[in-house]
């Protein structure tokens, strides 16, 4: 290793506490070994998501995972991480670190599988996805407006009128994690007459029943990326990194 760039790969599924831990063991270990640099390539970042104390006692998990990897790697290239109370990844890391986006794949997904598709983000934070893959391939996009009860317990309306009788919905998210977000969209699709609904996410936590969750609700299938390895990964996300990295000398 010694004089070389070395980059690690890990989406820290389905054991984030211990990827996390083992991604610093391998990063020091390189450095040790002579590296000259540490490149972290993490199709999905876990932690990102805890950007407050959302309970009393709980750790801020992003900036303790920030912390770990500021003092063990020098560059961190993710996709589409989940930038909420975060404005840039530049309050967290203090190393450069580079945010791919999956937008233009998805986009050409929809082109190429889904005809008389309307792209809908089920929530605010999901919209700037939904926006830009819609003025990509030339449909309609609109968002729901979601009101968050706890975890488990979501509601929403859609705030921009777009007409789904006869449409092929497309549900597009950055994080599918429970699925109830998407099932509450899902169901306003499928009274607003939508022909069919596809839910597309980029990471495909998919945990707690989310594939029978949104099955339920109507949802007729389910693509996300590889940037974590699931039987939905119907997007791949491959090339996206190897053509970042070959910029790397």
């Amino acid at each position: 290793m010694k004089g070389k760039t070395i980059v690690l790969v890990q989406s820290y599924q389905p054991n984030p506490e211990k990827s996390l831990l083992m991604t610093v063991f391998a990063a020091e270990t390189a450095k040790d070994l002579g590296a000259k640099k540490v490149i972290l390539a993490a199709p999905y970042l876990a932690y990102m998501r805890q950007d407050k104390r959302f309970h009393p006692g709980e750790a801020i998990s992003s900036r303790i995972m920030a912390k770990l990897l500021n003092n063990s790697v020098d560059k961190i290239i993710t996709i589409d991480p989940h930038l909420h109370r975060y404005k840039s990844m530049k309050e967290v890391f203090k190393v450069p670190a580079k945010n791919l986006t999956a937008n233009l794949l998805i986009a050409d997904y929809v082109q190429k599988k889904i005809p008389n598709a309307v792209i809908i983000g089920p929530d605010w934070e999901s919209y700037q996805w939904a926006e830009a893959i819609a003025k990509r391939i030339g449909v309609q996009s609109t968002v729901l407006e979601k009101t968050r009860y706890s975890s488990r317990h979501v509601t929403s309306k859609m705030t921009k009128p777009v007409e789904l009788q006869g449409k092929n919905v497309v549900i597009v998210d950055d994080i599918i994690s429970t699925g109830h977000t998407i099932a509450e969209a899902a169901k306003k699709a499928r009274a607003a007459g939508a022909k069919s609904i596809t839910a597309i996410g980029v990471h495909g936590l998919l945990v707690e029943g989310a594939l029978s969750k949104m099955k339920r609700a109507g949802v007729t299938k389910v693509i996300t990326t590889n940037c974590i390895e699931h039987k939905t990964n119907g997007i791949d996300v491959t090339g996206l990194l190897a053509e970042e990295l070959r910029k790397e000398k």
